[in-house]
């Protein structure tokens, strides 16, 4: 029988390779801290990959060492465990960017001739883009962008590593080419300002009396976590603090609660915004609005207390409209009316959340993503800037939660807002990507992969 395959886990200290780790073997065995060098020696666990038995090898930080030093033994160590795998995936901090040392050791990965995955950890949230994209310098074609601390971008990550070791996807006693939809819950975080009735929507969607709810505003100050199930798919469901402009939040605790529901919003994977049909889209809603759509999550729109409203048509409309125009940003969010009181318009909401959390991940081929970019530059040619017409080469997708997309141009710096705008919404529209954010960077140069394979 042959050994199981070996993935060593290699990169520069505190890029959060121990942690990436624990997270693919299922343990807890590897220690975890900011402070660097915590991992000295190898450590090696057998995991299960997606129904196929590997060994995960976490590493210590590569780092320029002195002779003789515990440094340099300590990549001595590293260099070994290169030299022994199968497959290596190199870890970057996405939030510091790429470094010189990150340069250095990437040569030396490369020169070990192994498959290599490019990691960009802590990629969550806007805070790491730039370096997410800066890492294509490094030669390794497309970065996986995960989060290793909160378990986001893994199943992407699997994918590549199977690709990797020429592995399927093993379900128990039979193959598959693809994996099934994850276990895990979606998280779906309910927003809003306070009083809009959002602990009477979870008690209605739960269909229990689980949150405190009153007249007084402020009763919810944790974010509170409920689970169910939702037309067949497990859902984790956050009521948060109302959030108030910080003018106004003058008591400690409702400071905190404030934190705590934008830590929510941060970590969920889909956003209800419930506004107050009485007093729709005021200034804080909007803002609450800017900022789920700011950190990439997928945002759907629940206007309350419905039933009170007279002429439904006319109001609906008019919601429209200024979501088109204040968030516009975001075209095509979904807008659901309902009452959290009586429960009418629940299961339109539930619908909404998840074909928000579908788009959200939703994966366009690159072949399909090439044909559609020479269809919208024959409609639409980028304009002469200086004389000189901007060339865009080549689009890829390199990640999703939110769908991301790098397009490859001559001059980036040059192509006006408002043909990248033009691109961007045809984007929406080819690939049916209402609603949900979506990031269209601009990289110079030309194909990345003429140069540099696996």
């Amino acid at each position: 029988m042959s050994s199981p395959p070996v993935i060593a886990i290699i990169g520069r200290p505190n890029v959060g390779k121990s942690t990436l780790f624990n997270r693919l073997t299922g343990k807890r065995s590897a220690l975890v801290s900011d402070m660097p060098g915590l991992t000295r020696d190898r450590r090696e666990e057998e995991a299960d990959l997606a129904g196929n038995l590997v060994t995960i090898v976490d590493t210590a930080g590569l780092e320029q060492a002195k002779r003789g030093s515990i440094a340099e033994r300590m990549r001595q160590q590293s260099e070994a465990a290169l030299a022994a795998a199968d497959l290596v995936l190199f870890v970057i901090d996405a939030r510091e960017g790429i470094t010189s040392d990150d340069k250095s050791f990437s040569k030396l990965a490369r020169a070990s001739g192994r498959p290599i995955v490019l990691v960009a950890n802590k990629s969550e949230g806007r805070a790491g883009e730039e370096g997410f994209y800066a890492a294509y310098e490094l030669g390794f074609g497309e970065p996986v962008a995960i989060s290793a601390e909160h378990g986001e971008g893994l199943s992407d990550l699997v994918g590549e590593m199977l690709a990797a070791l020429g592995l399927k996807y093993v379900r128990p006693g039979e193959d598959a080419e693809e994996p099934p939809a994850t276990a895990r819950p979606i998280r779906v975080a309910i927003v809003g300002r306070p009083n809009a009735g959002k602990s009477t929507l979870v008690n209605a969607i739960l269909g229990e009396e689980r949150m405190i709810t009153g007249p007084e505003p402020g009763l919810t100050r944790d974010s509170v976590p409920s689970d169910l199930e939702w037309l067949g798919r497990k859902v984790r469901l956050f009521d948060t603090a109302g959030l108030r402009r910080k003018a106004k939040i003058t008591e400690a605790a409702e400071k905190l609660s404030a934190s705590d529901a934008i830590r929510a919003i941060r970590f969920a994977e889909v956003v209800v915004l419930l506004i107050d049909a009485e007093r729709p889209f005021e200034h804080q809603d909007l803002t609450i609005g800017d900022l789920v759509t700011e950190e990439g999550r997928a945002l759907v729109i629940a206007v309350n207390k419905w039933d009170l409203v007279e002429d439904k048509q006319k109001t609906l409309k008019e919601l429209r409209e200024t979501l088109g125009e204040r968030l516009s940003q975001v075209p095509g969010v979904t807008l659901v009316p309902l009452s959290a009181l009586s429960g009418r318009g629940v299961d339109k909401l539930a619908k909404a959340v998840l074909d928000a959390y579908d788009s959200w991940n939703r994966r366009v081929p690159t072949p399909s993503l090439n044909r559609w970019l020479e269809e919208a530059l024959a409609r639409h040619s980028p304009p002469a800037v200086s004389g000189r017409r901007i060339k865009l080469r080549y689009i890829t997708q390199p990640s999703t939660r939110p769908p991301t997309f790098v397009a490859f141009c001559s001059r980036p710096e040059d192509l006006p807002k408002s043909y990248i705008r033009y691109l961007t919404n045809s984007l929406r529209e080819a690939f049916d990507l209402p609603g949900v954010p979506l990031r269209l960077n601009l990289r110079k140069g030309e194909n990345p992969y003429a140069k540099h394979k696996r």
